[in-house]
C-alpha cells in the first residue's frame, strides 16, 4: 500500500529502454497498456470471489472485472489504461477501494495496545491526523504497512491492505485480547463502510461544492468527518496511491453507489481501476505491499535502500515515456547515476539508478 505518503526510499531505478514490451502482465493482454509489476497479477476467473459495495456499478459502467487479493475489481473501465492514467495526473479519477480493511480501535488504552504492534509515535498524532505505519514482526520484517488515523472521536481509524485482512486482523484481535486480559481498556471494531478514492488535481474543484467544510484547511494525511454531496457520515481524509491531491472517503455501504454517481455528474471525473492505480502509484514512488515491501524487509531496508538486483515493481511511466522499476541492489551500486544490467525475461537491459519519486508528488499542504 504505502499510500497518501511520500515513498519509503530515496534511491529508485529508472529502466532503459528496452525492456518495455517484455513487462506487459499475463492475463492482461498487450492492448490494455497495464503491465507486470514485479510480482503482482490478475486473473479473470470470478468464481468465490468477494464483492464490494459497488461491483453491480462496476459492471453497470464498463468495468473489466478481474480478482485481486479476493476480490472482484474492475482493473480498468471503458477507456484505456493510458488514457486513464493521464487523466488522473491532469484532471480528476475515482477510484473503488472497498476491499481495503478498514478498523476501529477504542478504549483509553487504544494507543498503547496499537504502539505495541507498530513502528511510529501514535501518541503524538493531534485529532484528525494521520499517519503512515508498519506492522512488524518479531524479526523486524513488514508484516503490513497501514494509514493510523487518530480521531476527535475518540479512537483510532486503521487503514490496512486487503491481500493482508487474515493476518492484520488476527494480529490485532489477538494482540487485543492479551491487552484486556492484562487489564486495559480497548475494543476492536471491523468497520463495514465501502471506500473510494477521488484522485488528481481537479478534486478540490469537483468536491468543494459538495461539503461544508473548507477543503482548503485540509492538509494532506488530515480527515474530518463531513456530509458529502447530502451523504452523511462520510470521514473524508486527504490522502491517496496517486501522488496527486486526492481524498479517500470512508462512506456507509448502503450509500457508496449514490455518492459514487453524484461524483460522477461533474465530466472532469472518470472511473479508473487497478491497472492506472498501479501505474500511477510506480510513478509516485509509492511502495507496494508483496512486491517492494515484505516480512523478509526491514524499515530500515525499505527507507534507505531502493535500486535493482531484485526488481519488485516495474512498469511503462505514461507520464515519463520511459519504464520504470522499484528494486533492491548491494549498497555499493546504489549510488545516484549508477549504471546498471536488469535481466528481463532472460535479456539484459540497461538502467539508471535515479531519485524517487519518478514523477513529483502533488499532496496538498497548508501554506
Amino acid at each position: 500500500m504505502s499510500w497518501g505518503q511520500p515513498p519509503l526510499a530515496g534511491k529508485m531505478l529508472r529502466a532503459g529502454p528496452g525492456a518495455a514490451v517484455r513487462l506487459v502482465a499475463e492475463g492482461l493482454g498487450s492492448s490494455s497498456g497495464c503491465t507486470a509489476l514485479g510480482k503482482r497479477g490478475y486473473a479473470s476467473g470470478q468464481e468465490n470471489l468477494k464483492q464490494t459495495p459497488l461491483y453491480d456499478f462496476h459492471r453497470h459502467h464498463g468495468g473489466k472485472m478481474v480478482a485481486f487479493a479476493g476480490w472482484s475489481l474492475p482493473v480498468q473501465y471503458t477507456h484505456s489504461h493510458l488514457e486513464s492514467h493521464l487523466h488522473t495526473r491532469q484532471h480528476c479519477s475515482l477510484f473503488d477501494v472497498s476491499h481495503m480493511l478498514q478498523t476501529k480501535i477504542f478504549g483509553r488504552d487504544r494507543v498503547k495496545v496499537l504502539e505495541s504492534l507498530v513502528v511510529g509515535d501514535i501518541a503524538e498524532l493531534k485529532p484528525n491526523q494521520g499517519t503512515l505505519s508498519l506492522f512488524t514482526n518479531e524479526k523486524g520484517g513488514i508484516i503490513d504497512d497501514l494509514i493510523v488515523t487518530s480521531t476527535e472521536e475518540e479512537h483510532l481509524n486503521v487503514v490496512s491492505n486487503a491481500g493482508c485482512v487474515d493476518k492484520d486482523l488476527a494480529l490485532m484481535q489477538n494482540k487485543v485480547k492479551e491487552m484486556k486480559a492484562a487489564g486495559c481498556d480497548v475494543d476492536l471494531e471491523v468497520s463495514d463502510n465501502a471506500l473510494l478514492a477521488l484522485q488528481g488535481p481537479a478534486m478540490a474543484r469537483v468536491l468543494q461544492p459538495g461539503v461544508s467544510d473548507n477543503l482548503a484547511k485540509l492538509p494532506f494525511m488530515s480527515s474530518a468527518v463531513m456530509g458529502v454531496f447530502g451523504v452523511q457520515g462520510c470521514r473524508v481524509t486527504r490522502c491517496g496511491y496517486t501522488g496527486e491531491d486526492g481524498v479517500e472517503i470512508s462512506v456507509p455501504a448502503s450509500r457508496a453507489v449514490e455518492l459514487a454517481e453524484l461524483l460522477l455528474r461533474d465530466p472532469s471525473v472518470w472511473l479508473a481501476g487497478l491497472a492506472a492505480r498501479d501505474s500511477l502509484r510506480l510513478e509516485a514512488g509509492l511502495c507496494l505491499y508483496g512486491n517492494d515491501i515484505d516480512e523478509n524487509t526491514t524499515p530500515v531496508e525499505a527507507s534507505l535502500i531502493w535500486t535493482l538486483g531484485e526488481v519488485t515493481s516495474g512498469c511503462p511511466s505514461p507520464c515519463l515515456q520511459k519504464n520504470i522499476a522499484m528494486g533492491y541492489v548491494e549498497s555499493e551500486h546504489s549510488k545516484l547515476s549508477t549504471a546498471l544490467t536488469v535481466e528481463v525475461r532472460k535479456k539484459n537491459c540497461p538502467a539508471l539508478v535515479t531519485k524517487m519519486p519518478f514523477v513529483s508528488t502533488h499532496y496538498y499542504t497548508v501554506k
